[in-house]
């Protein structure tokens, strides 16, 4: 189990699955010789076959007076288009719960987006209903994020993670509807990060004169600080994406910010440093 501590906040990692899979997939500009002239990403980040690693994971930010996940994951008996996501039965909570974690204690819960892995343990199935897993807690939603989804009426996957992991916490009453640049306790505030979706944030903690930033899916694999042009094949705006990764990492460079990526596999976490005109984790 991965943990950092920021001051007197202390980030855990909560792992649901981890895959490893083609670049190219995911990142569709990212070709196996393209990807081999980054030797920095072995061995951590892919494999000996040249596929990615990626981990699905919540972060549980624990400050002296609040309790916040961030991001819930792909979760267990939803029905989904995708495989890897399809009818899961995981022991994530089980993992939580090693982690010395209650559902029942936690304060807040914070999605950087609504993608079916972000959303899935909002909620948990219980005698045929879908109820909050985290009965106790407010969960806060990007305004333009819920404005988007339901706009749209979104197909597939994000239609059904709606309807399953969204709409319930509406009908709870627990969902507190937030801006992109919203504080959500003392030393944990958010970053607009769009690009991946309209209304994506990614999440800084402070403490103590020491930063951490949770990235979200503004960046999925660290090969994108290599090449940060690369886009996801699933942003909403790549353009946008790719001006908002080169204008984070930019700031990130140096800093001693430590950057906490969602789906980055184990160690997860590092900091960024300038090489030439892209930058890489160390």
């Amino acid at each position: 189990m991965l943990c950092w501590q920021i001051g007197d906040i202390k980030i855990t990692r909560i792992l649901e699955q981890e895959t490893a899979l083609p670049g190219d997939f995911l990142l569709p500009a990212s070709t196996p010789a393209a990807v081999a002239g980054i030797p920095w990403l072995k061995p951590h980040f892919i494999d000996e076959a040249g596929l990615f690693r990626l981990s699905i994971h919540a972060l549980v930010v624990e400050t002296p007076d609040t309790l916040v996940v961030v991001d819930t994951c792909a979760g267990n008996d939803k029905t989904r288009t995708a495989p890897v996501f399809h009818r899961l039965q995981t022991d994530f909570l089980d993992h939580f719960a090693a982690a010395g974690y209650r559902p029942e204690d936690v304060d807040v819960v914070l999605c950087t987006h609504l993608h079916v892995d972000h959303v899935g343990w909002n909620t948990r199935l219980v005698d045929g209903r879908w109820v909050p897993t985290f009965a106790n807690a407010r969960y806060l939603l990007g305004r333009q994020e819920v404005e988007h989804w339901r706009s749209c009426a979104a197909p597939g996957d994000e239609g059904l993670a709606f309807a399953d992991s969204v709409q319930p916490l509406f009908d709870a009453g627990l969902v507190d509807l937030v801006e992109t640049g919203h504080a959500i306790c003392p030393g944990v505030s958010l970053v607009p990060t769009p690009g991946h979706t309209p209304g994506h944030v990614s999440v800084k903690l402070s403490s103590q004169g020491q930063e951490a930033l949770i990235t979200g899916d503004m960046i999925h694999h660290p090969a994108q600080l290599a090449r940060p042009e690369w886009a996801c094949f699933i942003d909403a705006d790549p353009d946008q994406g790719i001006a908002t990764r080169r204008r984070i990492f930019s700031a990130l460079a140096g800093s001693g910010v430590l950057v906490i990526g969602t789906h980055f596999a184990a160690p997860t976490a590092g900091f960024v440093v300038g090489d030439g005109d892209s930058w890489i984790l160390v």
